[in-house]
């Protein structure tokens, strides 16, 4: 496909409680325009929570089955993050929901260790590229934004995506980021944030944005309520690529 359109949600959180949150955001997809992508910010079905043992829930469980039927009802991919219990840990795992039910996941590399979130949950250690509708996405959680050399582009992907709770006080960095990242690594950047206050009176102000490659901002939320969807196309991208070969320039980082 020569484009993707992406729809992005933001809604104010409901602090730990993940069927409630399921409901708003049902009541959200009812507007739901044509879409290929769903993107919902991190942790979506409890905010920023470390209640790992009252929250976290397995691969079958009523969220992530609930993520796939809404993609197969929507035909479109639903993404973002949530507490997942596997084989004796605890992981912050994007899930990433096709409409044929198949699930792809990332688990999140950078624990933010400000909150306590190293005490709760285990870091992944593996980088993954999903390929979807002809293009690669590298997906990312929040913390991972402020390690470049993580998300350094090695593999040409595409669509460079952060699901993310980053608080109003760090929004210049939020919003800077983002489109460093664009940037430097010649991909559009997408980052889904929180909103609202969450359980500690932490305060989050939005800012989901669409970057594209240039930096330029396609889509700003600021702190609207609901979806708004941008569409992307991969012919301008391939034609800076090729005008502008930065990529072939770049360092080799080794990451153990």
């Amino acid at each position: 496909m020569d484009s993707l359109r992406l729809s992005l949600l933001q809604w104010p959180q409901v602090w730990e409680d993940p069927a409630k949150t399921r409901q708003i955001i049902d009541e959200i997809l009812v507007e739901l325009p044509p879409s290929d992508l769903v993107i919902l910010p991190e942790m979506w079905p409890t905010g920023f929570s470390m209640n790992t043992q009252l929250f976290a829930e397995i691969m079958n469980g009523p969220t992530v089955q609930w993520m796939k039927e809404r993609a197969a009802r929507h035909q479109s991919v639903i993404t973002g993050s949530m507490m997942i219990f596997e084989e004796g840990n605890y992981y912050n795992r994007l899930i990433f929901a096709r409409p044929d039910g198949h699930l792809d996941t990332y688990d999140k590399k950078h624990m933010f260790g400000l909150a306590g979130e190293d005490k709760y949950f285990s870091p992944g250690n593996e980088k993954k590229i999903f390929e979807f509708k002809g293009w690669k996405i590298c997906p990312m959680i929040c913390y991972d934004l402020r390690f470049p050399v993580w998300s350094r582009n090695k593999e040409d992907y595409d669509l460079l995506l952060y699901v993310a709770q980053f608080p109003q006080k760090r929004s210049v960095a939020w919003n800077s980021l983002l489109k460093a990242r664009a940037i430097e690594n010649v991909a559009y950047s997408v980052g889904v944030n929180g909103l609202g206050t969450d359980g500690n009176g932490i305060i989050y102000q939005g800012d989901s944005s669409v970057i594209d490659f240039e930096g330029n901002v396609i889509l700003h939320m600021e702190a609207a309520n609901g979806i708004r969807t941008a569409e992307i196309k991969r012919a301008p991208l391939e034609l800076f690529r090729r005008a502008y070969p930065f990529l072939k320039d770049r360092d080799k980082f080794h990451i153990p």
